[in-house]
């Protein structure tokens, strides 16, 4: 009998035993699913969260800031830049021949979180009747949209999921007052949910000032944005800087993205380590219990790789199945999960869901089938080792 046929018959026999051993075999698969789930979880919340900031750029929209500010919070220009920036060339125009550049304002007020009444930074987002026509996704999903010049909000689907007194009719603050919740909003899940939205002159006179944060611009095709932005960088009235919405928002995912990645890798990484020692247990354990079963195999011919494909092939089936456990936990537990999370670019909090995706599982799996063959790797070399008389001896 060649090699590859004693590796059959060995593992088969092996895995056809698994049920004998139902108790100790199932530590490594709740260990290893055990790891698997929280290894998904914790990237599906980073994946969830660098999706929702980079789902809102646009490749033909662009973003205007203050020359040298990396985010809106840190940004500020007059009104009069802003309208320089609709009539550089590039930009596209409506049916009334209205550009398309939406001046808006962005500034931060505290509400409450659902989940433990924590206050949290919440963006709120001073805009005209332009700022949806640049934005053809977004769409009032309940109540209406707000009345110029009244203190009045409409709030962002996601926000209205997490924070408190963001329901219809309710009231929130908004610097030095409160001002009437009259609707709730949806932008097609991208970042701008989690956002209040005022209206943008109300909002000036409130602070007393008329400062720009962004201009938001719809171009009239992608290809445009290199004119466009040459155009506002050549101009000496203004001290500007134009990027690709796309571009934008992926930064502004980076810091917290990564972040969330790491934490996952390094939490599943010690919780790995304890899944490989019980692996480690139960596997010695198998092979101390079927010494003899190993030594007779040894006795009538079997070679000592075979033996340790099988020992190693069990392991791996036991982790595989551990991996398809915890992946499945991850996916009905986890995906579509929403929560909130500090964005640190800037500073406030981001309400996105949970995103168990493909790739995240077969990171699961792999991490399942490693935790797998270290788990079974020493006991492997310890089978084939064993002598065969020491072996029937101690039977």
């Amino acid at each position: 009998m060649n090699a590859l046929s004693q590796i059959y018959e060995i593992s088969a026999m092996n895995l056809r035993n698994i049920p004998q051993r139902l108790g100790t075999s199932m530590v490594i698969v709740v260990g290893i699913a055990g790891v698997v789930t929280v290894l998904v979880a914790l990237l599906a919340m980073g994946e969830g969260f660098k999706h929702t900031l980079a789902s809102t750029g646009k490749e033909d929209r662009a973003i205007v800031l203050r020359s040298g500010a990396n985010d809106e919070l840190a940004s500020g220009f007059d009104r009069d830049q802003a309208l320089v920036v609709g009539q550089a060339p590039g930009v596209r125009k409506n049916a009334k021949g209205q550009p398309l550049a939406s001046p808006e304002r962005y500034v931060l007020t505290n509400l409450a979180n659902k989940k433990n009444n924590e206050p949290s930074n919440v963006p709120v987002r001073g805009v005209d009747p332009m700022a949806m026509e640049v934005r053809p996704e977004f769409k009032i999903t309940d109540g209406r949209v707000f009345r110029p010049g009244a203190r009045e909000v409409i709030v962002g689907r996601n926000a209205r999921s997490q924070f408190k007194d963001t329901a219809i009719g309710e009231r929130l603050l908004v610097r030095d007052g409160d001002w009437e919740v009259v609707g709730t909003f949806a932008t097609g899940g991208d970042v701008h949910e989690s956002e209040v939205w005022v209206d943008r002159a109300t909002l000036d006179s409130v602070m007393r000032s008329s400062f720009v944060a962004s201009v938001q611009v719809q171009l009239e095709n992608k290809e445009a944005f290199d004119g466009f932005k040459k155009a506002l960088a050549n101009d000496p009235r203004i001290n500007i800087d134009a990027k690709r919405q796309k571009t934008y928002y992926a930064a502004q995912s980076a810091a917290t993205g990564t972040f969330i990645n790491v934490l996952g890798t390094v939490v599943a990484s010690i919780m790995a380590l304890g899944a490989i020692f019980a692996a480690l247990n139960t596997m010695y354990s198998a092979v101390s219990t079927r010494s003899v079963e190993i030594a007779t195999l040894r006795a009538i011919g079997f070679g000592g790789a075979p033996v340790v494909a099988s020992v190693m092939l069990e392991a791996l089936a036991l982790a595989l199945l551990g991996g398809i456990v915890g992946g499945a936990l991850a996916y009905v537990l986890f995906n579509g999960f929403t929560v909130s999370t500090l964005n640190f670019q800037t500073f406030s909090q981001v309400a996105f869901a949970f995103r168990v995706t493909p790739d995240l599982l077969v990171q699961g799996i792999i991490w399942a089938l490693l935790i797998g063959v270290f788990g079974g790797l020493l006991p492997a070399w310890r089978a084939a080792r064993l002598p065969v008389t020491v072996a029937l001896r101690a039977a």
